[in-house]
Parts: structure tokens; sequence; C-alpha cells
């Protein structure tokens, strides 16, 4: 489905036309067909929003716990009568598989708004230290620069905590994956968010995300996306002195021991390494084996490939879409060929689309052997089905390559012992580590060192980066 209002912006409550007379096209990656224009905005269109926001600052932050509890309840109610609309939109603009975006694009930012609203129940907004009272506020006005690739998590990972604190919001999302976007905020206008809480503006980075991040009047940027843009919005930030909270790109190393659990972890992390194309930052894309074990694993690796069906979004026995753009299939196929001319293996797949696929953005789901971690291919994020097999001697040497990279949001170590996986995970220099295939926790922080960026994301954890700590010094004298 098409949202109806893809040619205007949510601001100040109402759906108001934009000051700039830019378009863009809204890509079908599956067929490459144009399905719907979105409005693109300028700097005045984010003057607009960011006023209603400010404006709507001071009385949302006054709210009460139970004010902003009963909003969360609502948003969720009505969060739940469009998740198939939610669905849709995301399978046709970046290309998931009709199950994955139903059982788990749609559902993953009503999961974060119920976890926040769990949090915003018992959260001590005020503690006392001694005769000081340490009282926590929500730090204003919230700029959000959301991704493509799952795009209602991270609007849900921001949103709902930015509320939950008292803050008010501008939010982009991508251009490129929008229309999921304007469902959202038709979400939040049913569901009574006051006018100028939140506000939507449509636009590219250049532009909008560049007027946002440096505007005087936004006390705040959260921004998930690549590296590259995460340093420039931090630049941009900078003369403003905001708060800046980034989740950025990854090169997550996964540590498979050398145990009688080896073939089973192996063909279990090869194939969840394709769930989305493959999209995902914190994909486990360096699969660290024992040097010994690698045509094993490269065998096991192609043999778990084997049976899933790369095609149509709307097909049920599609697990494995198209990448989301032109540009990105472009990208991934130069770097396939770079671990070809780098003298890495071809275990499975290789450049070009699947064969019996003539168009659309698809990948072979591809698995390199024998790669050393100096390749480009072990260094650069692919953000694609696209996964390298590193030999290790021991369990020193493996965390020495898992650790040598710019990257640090994630992290995953298989073992039979589950001592022995605990201490690898305690030596790894990343923001989270999954234990034997263990899954994300909402209730959990999610972030990265290094430069995967700074600030954690869900649970408790996401609440506190949206808010100020005051001390009221004597305040506690009783």
């Amino acid at each position: 489905m098409t949202p109806a209002n893809t040619h205007k912006f949510y601001i100040d409550g109402e759906w108001v036309e934009p000051l700039s007379a830019k378009t863009v096209d809204v890509i079908n990656p599956a067929t490459e067909q144009t399905i719907a224009t979105i409005a693109l905005g300028d700097e005045k269109d984010v003057e607009r929003a960011v006023t209603a926001a400010r404006n709507a600052f001071d009385g949302f932050a006054s709210t009460t716990r139970e004010e902003r509890i009963a909003l969360l309840e609502r948003i969720i109610e009505v969060y739940k009568t469009r998740l198939g609309d939610l669905a849709d939109a995301v399978s046709s603009e970046m290309g998931a598989p009709a199950g994955l975006a139903a059982k788990a694009q749609a559902p993953s930012g009503l999961g974060h708004f119920m976890s926040t609203l769990k949090v915003l129940k018992s959260y001590e907004f005020e503690e006392k230290i001694g005769s000081t009272t340490v009282v926590h506020e929500p730090v204003g006005v919230c700029a959000f620069i959301t991704p493509w690739n799952w795009p209602l998590n991270q609007i849900g990972a921001k949103v709902a905590p930015a509320l939950a604190a008292g803050c008010t919001i501008v939010l982009k999302p991508s251009e490129v994956a929008p229309l999921n976007a304007l469902v959202f905020a038709e979400i939040m206008d049913e569901a009574g968010v006051p006018a100028g809480v939140f506000n939507l503006v449509n636009g590219d980075g250049p532009t909008v995300g560049v007027a946002l991040s440096s505007h005087p009047e936004v006390d705040m940027v959260s921004f998930t996306g690549s590296t590259r843009a995460g340093v420039e919005i931090a630049k941009n930030a900078a003369p403003t002195v905001k708060r800046v909270t980034q989740e950025l790109g990854g090169k997550s190393a996964n540590i498979i021991v050398d145990d009688d659990a080896f073939a089973d972890a192996v063909a279990r992390d090869v194939a969840a390494m394709v769930v989305n194309s493959g999209q995902s930052c914190n994909a486990g894309s360096r699969i660290l084996v024992p040097a010994g074990r690698m045509d094993e694993a490269a065998e096991i690796a192609e043999k778990a490939l084997a049976d899933i069906v790369v095609g149509s979004p709307d097909d049920s026995k599609t697990a494995v879409g198209p990448v989301v753009s032109e540009a990105q299939f472009t990208k991934i196929q130069r770097l396939i060929q770079s671990g070809i001319d780098e003298g890495a293996t071809v275990a499975a797949g290789g450049v070009g689309r699947p064969d019996g696929i003539d168009a659309g953005y698809f990948v072979k789901p591809t698995v390199f052997a024998d790669v050393t971690n100096d390749m480009t291919i072990a260094r650069e994020e692919i953000f694609g089905p696209v996964m390298t097999l590193i030999g290790y001697q021991d369990d020193d040497d493996a965390v020495r390559i898992a650790n040598d990279t710019n990257y640090g949001l994630s992290g995953y170590v298989s073992a039979s012992d589950p001592e022995r996986a605990r201490k690898i995970a305690r030596r790894l220099r990343t923001g989270n580590v999954h234990l034997n295939g263990a899954p994300l926790d909402r209730n959990a922080p999610f972030g990265g060192y290094k430069q995967s960026g700074n600030g954690r994301e869900f649970g408790k954890f996401g609440l506190a980066e949206f808010l100020e700590a005051k001390a009221i010094f004597g305040d506690n004298t009783d």
C-alpha cells in the first residue's frame, strides 16, 4: 500500500504542503519500478518542524509519568492495527521478504514501544545523593536520522524513549525507504500525540540531514547509518555543542571454536548472515574458523546456502530478497570482485545475479574461504549477503583477529563449553556479543565501540540517552 501523504510532511500535528518543490521516486528493488514519489524537504521545511518541536517542548516536558504512559499505550494500540500496512510498505520499498516484513520488520518498532513502556513505569527520574537531589530531565528537541535497512526498528528505538523522557522530535527517515515512516506518522497522529511533539520531514542527507544536525534549536541528534555519514553529522553538530549519539557501521567477527558443535554452528550462522539480504549493521560477516578446518567450513557453508531461495519478496518460499538499491547492488558487486582479485576462494555465490533472475537488485549469497584479515572484503562493511571465512590458530589468535578492525558493534562466539565462550566474549572490543546464537534483547544496551558509534539504545539504557542530570544541592536536607 502507498500512504496518502507522500507529498506532505507531518509538522505541528498536521499534514502540510512542503515549501520545497523537489521530489524523489521510491523504487521497488525487486522490480526496479517506481512505486511512489515523495516530497523532499529543504532548510525552510526543517525550520518549520524544529520551531514546532521547540514550541511544544516546555509543555510536553512538564507532563507526568502517567500522561506519557497513557500516550505510549495509545501508540501501541494504534500500531497494532497498522502492522499489515507497515509490513507491506517495508517489503515493497526495501525488498524484505513478506514473511520477514510481517514477522520481524514491522513488529520491531512495536517491540521497542512495549519495552520502553515497561521501563517508563518504574524509571527513577529523581534520586537522592546525600543532601543533593538529582533530577533527570528531558534533553530537549531531538533530531532523528534513520536508515532504510531496519527502518521501523530504528524509528521505534529512538522515538519511544524520547517520548518517554519528555522530548520533542523531528524525524528524517531514509529517502530510499520512506513509506513505512509515513505510515508511522499516521499512527502517531491517530494516537493523539500532542501537536509539535512528533514531526516528520522527508529529505536527503546533504539537505535535511545537514539542516537538522547543525540547527541551533536542536539539542540532540541521534543517527543510525554509515560511519562516513556519522562523521559528517558530528562535524555539523559540533559548533552548537549538541549531544550526538550514533549507531554506525560494523564488521563483526563470529568466532566458532574447534569442538563438536562446530558444524552446526557454521551452518546456522551462514544461514543467519543472509537474513534481510545481509543488510544488518551487526551482521557476523567475518566468520572465524580453526585454520585446519577451513575446507570443512567452506563445504558446510556451501551446503547451508544451497537450499536458500532467492527471489521475489511476494513469494512465500523466498528467504532472501533483493538488496535495497542499484547503488548498493553495484557496491556489493565491486567488493565481491575485489575478493576474487585479492585471492580469496569463492566457496558459494560470486558476482552477478542468481541464475534465472534478470531484473531487480538480487545478489548471490556468497561465501569466501581462505580470507586473510587484511583483504578488502575483511575490512570494509559490504552490507549484503556476503561473508568471509578467516582461519585462526587458537583462541588468542581468534580474539586478535576479531579485534583487528576499525569497528566494534557486535560479535559472536559459539562453543560447546559455555565458560570458554564467556571468556572469549569478555575479550572482544564490541558493544555486544551473542553466545551460541543468542538473539538480541531489547532490554539490554545496543551500540558500538570505536567507529561503530557512541551512546546506547534499547531499554533503560536508551531512555537514559534522552535525559540530562541536574544536581540540586541542599535540596535533600530533611
